[in-house]
């Protein structure tokens, strides 16, 4: 069996976790999340304890149920404590400024770019050259980050550009004739 899907997934106080037949629905102080269920895997429910089974010995079934566990743990973090992601600009002129829903971007190009926040998703800029995006949905907040990361992601040889708050570039040595 998985290693991940052997342990359990502790729910905390103020979590309702609902199974069904075909959903499985988490909702807690920051939110509530849905996901599909599996036929692959049984989920089972007693003492604040989520446990995740494979529902035969098939080597789907046995992934899925790790799968599964990290998924349903994931939602549970999220509507307890929240996911977030931190994104820096690196160049001269770059900065970034959110009005409620709305990030605003300069950062070189003739006109500055718009992104508008899903629902569940929030975004600050403490600085003029950071951004914080927070959500309960830790694919989401993931999703939001990378695709305002490809706005102008960091190029190899001066470094310009957004990037990961721990992200390291290396800096590529220009051409010597």
């Amino acid at each position: 069996m998985s290693r991940v899907g052997k342990m359990p997934v502790s729910v905390p106080a103020g979590v309702d976790v609902a199974i069904k037949q075909d959903q499985i629905n988490v909702k807690g102080a920051l939110g509530a999340l849905a996901l599909a269920q599996n036929a692959l895997v049984t989920i089972t429910q007693d003492a604040g304890k989520l446990r995740f089974a494979p529902a035969n010995d098939s080597r789907e079934a046995n992934a899925m149920s790790g799968t599964m566990r990290q998924l349903v743990n994931n939602m549970v973090v999220g509507v307890t404590k929240g996911f977030e992601k931190k994104l820096s600009l690196v160049g001269v002129g770059y900065k970034a400024a959110a009005a409620g829903a709305k990030l605003n971007l300069t950062v070189g190009y003739s006109h500055p770019v718009d992104f508008v926040m899903p629902a569940g998703i929030t975004v600050a800029t403490p600085t003029p050259t950071e951004i914080v995006i927070k959500g309960s949905d830790r694919q989401r907040v993931g999703q939001i980050a990378a695709e305002v990361r490809a706005v102008r992601p960091p190029e190899p040889y001066k470094g310009k550009g957004i990037r990961y708050a721990d992200e390291k570039i290396t800096i590529k040595e220009t051409k010597k004739k």
